[in-house]
């Protein structure tokens, strides 16, 4: 549910048996030298038994046994799947980052994958935001790093090992355990809190602050390129790494909004319909950072963002989400009041030339509303001096 907790599983993991945690891609067998790296502080989970010829083991770290695993010394005599034997060392898991999108997935209450539909989420808010629960699977051993710009990386729950750790009291108990710090690294402090979303028009997710990471894990593969786009001025959604050609509705509230029922709305309304099969939406409450005159901060704003994007190609990428945009402001223009909404604003860039000229003009807006505000701090600071040389002011 949109308004509610988002169950996130961590993908990766260091078991034993798992062939890509092996730099050759399979796993040990007996003729086998097993090497860890002695400085690397590792969590690994054995599923079953195995024989090898030698191991070497880290300084600081753990096995985890599950019934019946354990490890006995070959005999030397030949294993017809395993060759010669070779010296093989387990993989680094230090650079596993705890805000890498690609590395979570999102899943429902009854821990199957979550269809994705019609709906996807900003980059942002595909790691865990702080009205989340948080799942590493069971009989699963792990490493991640939890480096992070914010106070506390704060979630709903915690499951480790199939236990639910729900409470800040559990959390903290395990916390102060060796098994935690042999699993969490990094100069980051996770927090259980226990309580998902109070508000019906939804939480903002939280992770703006570690964005940075969020953006330097995706984009690491391609130089922090992001790709290009068909659209003359892409859009650039809060939350989200790079821009993209569509549409953006920003969406003002009034208590009586309800973020999930509006879901629902879109996708009775608007999404089940043949013409938008191949369109995608995001749809979450952000806070909007503002200037006054462009210039001096002020407190952010909560705004609902929608982010329409289609699978058009050239000259007609985004065109399907600039009519779905249109659609939208129609209805709201009709139910707003009903639905909770106060106001609405679309921004549009797609494969046209006539789109692009209208980020264009809009770009000019902006730059001249900058240069006024400039103008107008001049101008008062100039009669300050004024005044002051007059003898007006001291």
């Amino acid at each position: 549910a949109a308004a509610a907790a988002v169950y996130k599983q961590w993908i990766p993991n260091t078991n034993f048996e798992t062939p890509s945690n092996w730099d050759k891609g399979r796993v040990p067998c007996a003729s086998d030298t097993v090497h860890f790296e002695k400085n690397k502080v590792i969590s690994v989970f054995v599923r079953s038994p195995h024989v090898l010829t030698d191991m070497l083991l880290p300084l600081d770290g753990e096995l985890l046994l599950a019934p019946g695993a354990g490890f006995a010394a070959s005999d030397g005599s030949w294993d017809p799947g395993c060759g010669s034997g070779t010296t093989v060392r387990f993989a680094d898991a230090e650079h596993l980052s705890w805000f890498d999108p690609a590395l979570w997935q999102a899943m429902t209450p009854h821990g199957h994958p979550q269809p994705s539909g019609h709906f996807f989420s900003v980059d942002e808010e595909r790691v865990p935001c702080h009205h989340d629960d948080v799942v590493f699977q069971p009989e699963t051993s792990f490493r991640v790093n939890v480096d992070s710009s914010q106070p506390a990386i704060q979630l709903r729950s915690i499951s480790l090992m199939g236990q639910e750790l729900g409470s800040p009291e559990a959390w903290a108990q395990y916390a102060r355990g060796l098994a935690a710090a042999l699993r969490f690294h990094g100069n980051g402090t996770l927090r259980v809190t226990g309580t998902g979303c109070p508000d019906k028009s939804g939480c903002a997710c939280g992770n703006t602050l570690d964005g940075h990471r969020v953006c330097a894990a995706l984009l690491g593969g391609s130089g922090g390129q992001c790709p290009a786009l068909t659209c003359q001025s892409p859009l650039k959604p809060l939350g989200h790494c790079c821009g993209v050609c569509g549409a953006t509705i920003s969406l003002d509230f009034t208590p009586d909004f309800d973020l999930q029922k509006y879901r629902d709305r879109l996708v009775q309304a608007f999404l089940s319909q043949p013409k938008y099969a191949g369109l995608q939406m995001a749809i979450s409450k952000v806070h909007k950072a503002q200037a006054f005159l462009g210039l001096i901060p002020r407190s952010p704003i909560p705004l609902i963002q929608m982010v329409l994007v289609d699978d058009e190609e050239g000259a007609q990428t985004g065109t399907a989400a600039e009519q779905l945009a249109a659609a939208i402001m129609g209805d709201i223009a009709q139910h707003g009041e009903a639905l909770g909404i106060s106001s609405g604003k679309v921004e549009v860039a797609t494969g046209s030339t006539f789109s692009g000229q209208l980020g264009s003009r809009a770009s000019s807006r902006t730059t001249a509303g900058m240069v006024m505000g400039l103008l107008l701090i001049f101008l008062l600071l100039g009669g300050i001096f004024f005044l002051y040389r007059m003898g007006k002011l001291r």
